[in-house]
């Protein structure tokens, strides 16, 4: 009987493996820092959280430290992804990660996911290096990363209305595989665009939503990880089909 039957489920209820498998790569890494001594955890702060002072000449020759690596400086641009302050700031990415990490990593599949994150992850420490140069007012956590997610799966949901959405529910996402994406110039961009560059503005300087006790919110940051994921969201596509062919 077609009543006892289990409706169908959802692509967009579904969480790939990547996705799970990264939102479980950060709980790892934010209960691993905060069970270290606190000495351990306060160092692995200073060492891999991004600091746009650490990319000033003048700032080290003035502070006497200025014998750094390679390593020393590229690591931050990654590192600092995968530290979160609280158990708040990490529940908050991690949620914000399951819709949009769902989406992206369904369409472009883990290969291309886990660089689209990284790469979002270091369009956001450039856009805070520019935009706080020779400051100490370090960033951590995810957030610019999934911004970027959000970019890139804003891309690729975008072509769905109320007239096809039918057709995509009974084809079980694989329309989501062979739709094009949305052009970065189509007015459902541009619009979610500019609320979600308006709204982290805002937060940034207002401190709207943030509360008395929590810090500054890395807006320059969320942008530009954002933007990257919008712009990276063709050559990830691209990418996935040569993969898949």
């Amino acid at each position: 009987m077609a009543f006892l039957q289990e409706p169908e489920r959802q692509p967009f209820l579904r969480v790939p493996a990547a996705a799970a498998g990264l939102i479980v790569i950060l709980i790892v890494a934010h209960v691993a820092r905060v069970l270290a001594p606190a000495g351990i955890s306060g160092a692995i702060i200073a060492n891999f959280a991004f600091y746009p002072a650490r990319y000033s000449q003048a700032f080290l020759v003035a502070h006497g430290n200025y014998h750094q690596t390679f390593w020393d400086l590229a690591i931050p641009f990654v590192s600092y992804i995968f530290l979160h302050a609280n158990l708040t700031h990490l529940a908050i990415n991690c949620v914000w990660l399951l819709p949009f990490g769902a989406v992206t990593a369904r369409r472009f599949g883990a290969l291309v996911f886990f660089p689209l994150f990284l790469l979002c992850g270091v369009a956001g420490a450039i856009a805070h290096l520019f935009t706080h140069w020779g400051t100490m007012n370090y960033v951590i956590g995810a957030s610019a990363a999934i911004a970027g997610l959000m970019g890139a799966a804003f891309r690729v949901l975008s072509l769905t209305d109320g007239n096809d959405s039918s057709r995509r529910s009974s084809r079980s996402g694989r329309a989501e595989a062979l739709e094009p994406l949305a052009p970065i110039f189509s007015t459902r961009i541009l619009v979610w665009s500019a609320i979600w560059i308006t709204l982290n503005v805002v937060a940034g300087v207002t401190g709207l939503g943030t509360g008395p006790n929590a810090g500054p919110v890395a807006w320059q940051a969320h942008i530009g990880g954002y933007l990257a994921g919008v712009l990276l969201a063709g050559p990830c596509d691209l990418l996935r089909r040569r993969l898949r062919a």
